[in-house]
């Protein structure tokens, strides 16, 4: 970790008040891996966005309002649609990919972010990709529960030549389900020289309905993220995909 640097950064950390809507990114399919991506699409015509559920109602289109999307205090750059197999953090093995026929939509995005009064000129303070799949049937649930068990027997993986450590949980009071993963590995700077300590970053799996959001909440450059803040993205994910089923 390059020394100093985060002492750039103002250490407040406010709630995310809202999730802002703007757009659409979509597609739909059924295949299994990773299921169907998706590009930007413009923003529907129709008065409401189909239900995950209600494949008898066409194609299921995942709107930008389904993201996180940063408030004016927090956002670095404006959100960007990214390949879903980009977006999704491989541990072990393919633990995130959604598996199954019963995905009926994914798309990705990816956000830069800051701290609510960094001067323009700062380094940003974390990344956020964010995936989220469309289900049908038991699809959601069945997704989380294949997420949990893949990772019961991921408890740490290399990673450029260093160990990181993998931690799971439950996450009370956040969605209908939600999983927390905590990854830990040595701290080192910019040359991959360890620099003592350690650094985190941190996975929220939220399903709400018959959808879920995978968000990857990294440190910028190597950097630990802040749990605060991560918990932040997964109640703001849980808005985003409430406002878009229910």
């Amino acid at each position: 970790m390059e020394p100093g640097r985060r002492n750039r950064l103002l250490p407040g950390l406010p709630l995310l008040a809202t999730v802002l809507l703007a757009g659409a990114c979509a597609d739909a399919g059924d295949g299994g891996g990773q299921g169907p991506t998706s590009t930007p699409a413009p923003a529907p015509t129709t008065s409401g966005t189909p239900s995950p559920s209600s494949s008898s109602r066409g194609p299921v289109t995942i709107p930008r309002s389904a993201f996180v999307d940063l408030p004016p205090e927090l956002r670095k750059s404006a959100s960007q649609p990214m390949e879903v197999a980009d977006a999704l953090p491989r541990l072990c093995a393919e633990e995130f990919a959604s598996g199954g026929r019963s995905v009926t939509a994914s798309a990705a995005m990816t956000a830069i972010y800051k701290q609510p009064k960094d001067r323009p000129e700062n380094v940003p303070y974390g990344t956020l990709n964010q995936t989220v799949f469309a289900f049908e049937g038991t699809g959601a649930a069945d997704y989380l529960g294949r997420v949990r068990g893949a990772l019961t027997s991921c408890r740490s993986f290399p990673q450029s030549g260093l160990t990181v450590t993998v931690r799971s949980g439950p996450m009370a009071g956040v969605g209908d389900d939600a999983l927390l993963v905590t990854l830990t590995r040595p701290a080192t700077g910019l040359d991959g020289t360890r620099t003592g300590g350690t650094t985190t970053s941190q996975i929220t799996v939220v399903k709400v309905a018959d959808a879920v959001s995978v968000v990857h909440d990294q440190g910028w450059e190597g950097t630990s993220n802040n749990p605060d803040l991560t918990d932040d993205f997964a109640r703001a994910a849980v808005r985003g995909l409430d406002s878009w089923q229910r």
